[in-house]
């Protein structure tokens, strides 16, 4: 299939990775091209992903920062976003309808990026990273009501659950993760990580005071998302003993972290759309310690490669840290290896793709 991938456009997919749906945007278009398609993958300028065609857009990610997802986003702000998010969508499709592709991929979670979509004679599908918006969900909608329903993929069952009395989703494509290259260690290390954006709902401050209470050092790796977060949670624990705070890193230097740590933290204190810092950390051999929210469950195996507790139950978390080191990282890695890995996306989306693609070619020609 020759196939056009639309990345979000908030930042450039190149390490270290803003985020855990543009880390997996580069995996998904490099898979696909190892599975034989053509993939060009638009994306903001300044993207380079190692053996994917990636078309720079002309769209400076700095002039989309008001348009970044934050749970609490009111319709003002959605509004005040929209603008810039048209004229940069606008100007992707137009690009992407020239390419006569089977199919475009939009991972775009913009209200324009749904609503410009039918400019395109191909197919496109939409990947839907985040919790139910209301830009995003009106733009679907109004899409539905023009007579061309959007394709509508999650990426967790807990996700499309809270999609589904908004628009139909048709499709789970969980963004697994290449366990293949993701170094294993047997042997359990020391000390604890959290990795993500420096944002309220990822909760690195929770990390930081969870293994305080259980007396481990803690490496927190992230970038600032949200300035007032970061100056009020993060910046005054940066001297406190025992307590590491670094920028974000490649994929491949936080997987050796991952493996190096005893536990790694995942404290989200939203619906997480799905875990992928939770799915590495396994994959690592590391255990899991999360609140129980959103995919998290989907992804840790309570008990045997981590431990799930109530949000915002920092004493039971601190307590699962110490019991994180009797579980077996063999079968973090094993559960990893068979229910997380990346192929098995791949199959997903291929199958996808070919029964949407099949079914447009299908009503064009009436059979």
């Amino acid at each position: 299939m020759k196939l056009a991938i639309i990345a979000p456009l908030v930042s450039p997919i190149r390490e270290p990775q803003r985020g855990g749906s543009q880390a997996f945007v580069a995996e998904l278009a490099r898979g696909l091209v190892q599975r034989g398609h053509e993939v060009h993958l638009y994306a903001a300028s300044g993207s380079a992903v190692p053996g994917v065609d990636v078309i720079d857009t002309g769209v400076d990610h700095r002039e989309l920062a008001a348009t970044l997802y934050r749970p609490t986003r009111g319709p003002l702000a959605a509004a005040t976003a929209a603008p810039v998010a048209e004229r940069a969508f606008a100007q992707v499709y137009l690009a992407v309808r020239d390419g006569d592709y089977d199919l475009v991929h939009n991972h775009a979670f913009d209200a324009p990026a749904v609503s410009l979509a039918p400019i395109q004679s191909a197919p496109v599908v939409h990947t839907v990273h985040l919790p139910p918006d209301a830009a995003v969900a009106g733009a679907l909608r109004e899409a539905t009501r023009r007579g061309r329903r959007p394709v509508v993929a999650c990426v967790s069952r807990s996700q499309a659950d809270a999609w589904r009395p908004i628009i139909p989703v048709d499709a789970i494509l969980p963004p697994y993760i290449p366990t293949m290259q993701i170094p294993f260690s047997p042997d359990a290390g020391s000390g604890a990580v959290f990795a993500g954006r420096f944002s309220p709902e990822k909760g690195a401050a929770d990390a930081i005071a969870i293994a305080q209470l259980a007396g481990v050092e803690i490496d927190v790796f992230g970038d600032s998302y949200d300035a007032d977060y970061v100056r009020v949670e993060i910046d005054p624990r940066r001297a406190e003993p025992g307590v590491a705070i670094h920028a974000a890193v490649p994929q491949t230097e936080l997987w050796s972290a991952m493996a190096r740590a005893s536990v790694v933290i995942c404290p989200a204190r939203w619906e997480e759309p799905f875990g992928m810092v939770a799915a590495e950390a396994q994959a690592c051999g590391t255990p899991v310690v999360a609140y129980r929210c959103g995919a998290l469950p989907e992804v840790i195996v309570d008990g045997t490669t981590g431990f799930l507790v109530d949000a915002g139950s920092l004493e039971a978390a601190a307590e699962a840290v110490h019991g994180a080191s009797a579980l077996s990282r063999s079968a973090c890695r094993e559960h990893a290896r068979i229910e997380l890995d990346i192929e098995r996306s791949l199959d997903a989306h291929e199958l996808l793709y070919e029964r949407v693609a099949g079914a447009r070619a299908g009503a064009r020609t009436g059979v």
